[in-house]
């Protein structure tokens, strides 16, 4: 197995090819070289061919003369149905099976870049009371018939400050959904610090996916989330998740990851929170942060593009090896194209998932609470149709400029709502790099490892 050195040293080449090959070029189709053939990625259904030399050239002299009608007409002439599979239409008044509630819009920690204003959203911090809760369930169980799914993730600020509402909320949902025969999933994210022993046992007798943020090892962490009053809180927090690793059998602890400017190394990261036991472990890049430090810039991102790549270099091979090995990252990418996932939205904010704030207002997600422009109604109205509507019809990825002319369109669907609203698209270029490199590593593990897809 390659040393980390060795891993970034590929990485970097790798990066550089990504960075080169995954401009835009074509709508409707990108080409994916390696593997000894070249893949053909149809934008439209996201599709994956494997083409011979002379279609690859062919391919390659139309891209570059932004011919679409003729590149349309090769998919035809190799008989690749045309038809779109998105059009359009926007999803309209579609029903919600996921809630976020911000039980407690307050928090312990002092982390400068968070998106929630270091836990009130920008107004005065509260809890979210059990009224709230309740009605917020009711909610999402009202349009629910026998067989459906829900979930509810508990979010804040920090929940655990509000750890009674919290447990009685689950039990709520639990006896509600049970009543109408519906499963009801529970979630949480939470910075750690203020978990007890008898949270893990609550955890996984309800079998709750517990995602803890952690920001790197030691004092590296401690400089990005510190406690409000400056003092570091890396060894409080793996002293007090010690428990729920141990303890994870129908519970899934997750370590999430905020990349700034100031990481680098995230291989080290990445094998030393598996190491710990975490059930998986994700990255995400910092686009927007309420003061607006830390944030990362396009020179970043391709920075962070080689590490990520190297990263998905370590997972590869433990993967080829039977090994496992939970990157998040990968694995969800690596899911969405072997399934060839198309959508006009990227996730279901304002659609089937909504953020409610402590006092009960609906929101696209729970990033937009307390913002008027993520407003979706409240619980005791209900959602309010027109804005969702009107959401949901200007935030289609057809209408996202320049998504409306990107192959990555129906893999990434328009980027973070709130984050491109609130800084733009100048994560793009990270996005295509990131799936162009994926695409080659799910026809590497596809060969050499296809048993991992089952």
């Amino acid at each position: 197995m390659l040393d980390h050195s060795s891993l970034h040293t590929i990485a970097t080449q790798l990066a550089s090819q990504a960075a080169r090959h995954s401009m835009p070029g074509s709508s409707q189709v990108h080409l994916v070289p390696g593997g000894g053939r070249t893949q053909l990625l149809v934008t439209n259904g996201s599709r994956l061919h494997k083409i011979g030399p002379f279609a690859e050239q062919r391919f390659r002299h139309l891209i570059s003369q932004r011919n679409e009608a003729a590149i349309q007409q090769e998919l035809v002439s190799m008989g690749i149905d045309t038809s779109p599979f998105i059009d359009d239409t926007p999803l309209k008044s579609p029903g919600v099976y996921a809630l976020s509630l911000a039980i407690a819009q307050k928090c312990n920690m002092g982390c400068t870049y968070c998106y929630a204003d270091q836990g009130d959203f920008g107004g005065p911090a509260k809890n979210m009371d059990m009224a709230t809760a309740r009605q917020s369930i009711d909610l999402l169980l009202q349009g629910c018939v026998p067989g459906d799914k829900v979930q509810v993730t508990f979010l804040g600020g920090e929940p655990l400050i509000n750890r009674k509402a919290l447990r009685e909320t689950t039990l709520y949902a639990l006896a509600a959904a049970a009543e109408k025969g519906i499963q009801v999933n529970f979630s949480l994210t939470t910075n750690g610090t203020l978990l007890k022993p008898d949270d893990a046992d609550f955890f996984e007798e309800h079998r709750f996916a517990v995602t803890v943020s952690l920001d790197g090892i030691g004092a590296v962490h401690d400089r990005q989330r510190p406690m409000k009053n400056g003092a570091g809180s890396y060894e409080r927090i793996i002293e007090k998740i010690e428990p729920l690793l141990r303890q994870q059998r129908k519970m899934q602890v997750s370590a999430r990851v905020t990349v700034t400017p100031a990481q680098h190394q995230l291989t080290d990261m990445l094998q030393a929170f598996i190491d710990m036991g975490f059930h998986s472990v994700g990255f995400s890049p910092l686009l927007r942060s309420s003061n607006g430090k830390d944030e990362m810039t396009r020179q970043d991102l391709e920075r962070m593009l080689e590490e990520m790549i190297a990263c998905g270099l370590l997972f590869e091979q433990h993967i080829i090896q039977g090994k496992r090995f939970p990157f998040l990252n990968m694995v969800n990418a690596l899911k969405e194209i072997a399934k060839g996932t198309h959508r006009p939205y990227p996730c279901g904010a304002g659609a089937g998932y909504m953020g409610v704030s402590a006092d009960g207002g609906l929101y696209a997600c729970h990033r937009f609470v307390n913002e008027e422009a993520g407003s979706m109604g409240n619980i005791y109205d209900g959602v309010n149709a027109d804005q969702q509507n009107n959401w949901l019809a200007s935030r289609h990825v057809h209408q996202q400029s320049p998504c409306n002319s990107c192959w990555a369109q129906y893999l990434c669907g328009g980027g973070c709502h709130h984050e491109v609203l609130e800084k733009g698209r100048h994560a793009c270029d990270y996005i295509r790099g990131w799936l162009h490199y994926t695409i080659q590593a799910h026809e590497r593990i596809n060969r050499l490892a296809p048993q991992w897809y089952q």
